[in-house]
């Protein structure tokens, strides 16, 4: 007899979650998208590219982080029906994939907290990361595509889209440095703490010595900013300073 009882575990994701939708501010999220719409349906948005492009870049991750939201909301429903029937039922199948959507839940939600702690000025901004190999020879251009690699598939696995907008190839192994954009809400924040110097020490599969091997790349992470608009100093604050030179003139 199946008695699969989740119950403590789904009240401590919702009592979480709840907590997060309050954070978000799902009700202002919704205001700033109908918003958004109507900016991006009107008839002469791209008479200004720049301003549309901003737009529905904005309106894009709006929505994205709307439809998260949206979509846990509804997981957690469906996995309490789910336990309900897997009782009801006394379906093994049922109950293993409780447990499953459950610990996916935790996972989630766990990400979604962590984000609700992202408050700087650029946190909620996409990133662009650029690797480059340091010392370290073949190993460090090796250990500069390893972790590209990393970091791709993690953006994969949160289905966030990703532009590689330049990658130098070694001539050995690997690459010497890449640049690609992860356009995703909180991209930027998520990735800072990576930005700095990584070392890898290993066994180094390049040599024939079998000689443990430390090789090193640099990580910079920045946000992705809205394009410059034009800034107008006021002429009060222009200083022209004139040199006059004191020597002769004239051609050598």
């Amino acid at each position: 007899m199946i008695e699969l009882d989740l119950s403590d575990r789904i009240g401590a994701l919702r009592q979480t979650f709840s907590d997060i939708r309050a954070v978000v501010g799902v009700d202002r999220l919704e205001r700033q998208i109908a918003e958004l719409n109507e900016q991006a349906g009107a008839p002469d948005l791209w008479d200004d590219p720049e301003n549309a492009q901003k737009v529905t870049s904005a309106l894009s991750h709006r929505q994205s982080e709307l439809a998260r939201i949206m979509s846990v909301e509804r997981r957690l429903d469906d996995l309490e029906v789910l336990v309900q029937l897997a009782n009801e039922a006394e379906d093994e199948d049922s109950a293993t994939e409780a447990k499953q959507e459950l610990a996916s839940l935790e996972q989630t939600i766990g990400d979604l907290e962590i984000q609700t702690l992202l408050d700087g000025e650029y946190d909620e901004r996409g990133a662009v990361v650029t690797i480059r190999s340091g010392a370290g020879g073949d190993d460090a251009t090796d250990f500069a595509e390893m972790l590209m690699r990393m970091y791709l598939r993690w953006a994969e696995k949160h289905k966030y889209p990703v532009k590689v907008l330049d990658t130098s190839y070694a001539e050995g192994a690997g690459i010497k440095s890449a640049t690609f954009e992860i356009d995703a809400p909180y991209a930027f924040g998520t990735l800072s703490v990576e930005a700095g110097t990584h070392r890898l020490a290993r066994i180094s599969p390049f040599g024939s010595a079998d000689k443990r091997q430390t090789s090193f790349a640099a990580v910079e992470v920045i946000p992705v900013m809205e394009e410059a608009q034009e800034v107008e100093v006021p002429e009060g604050d222009i200083r022209v300073d004139v040199f006059r030179s004191s020597g002769p003139g004239g051609r050598a």
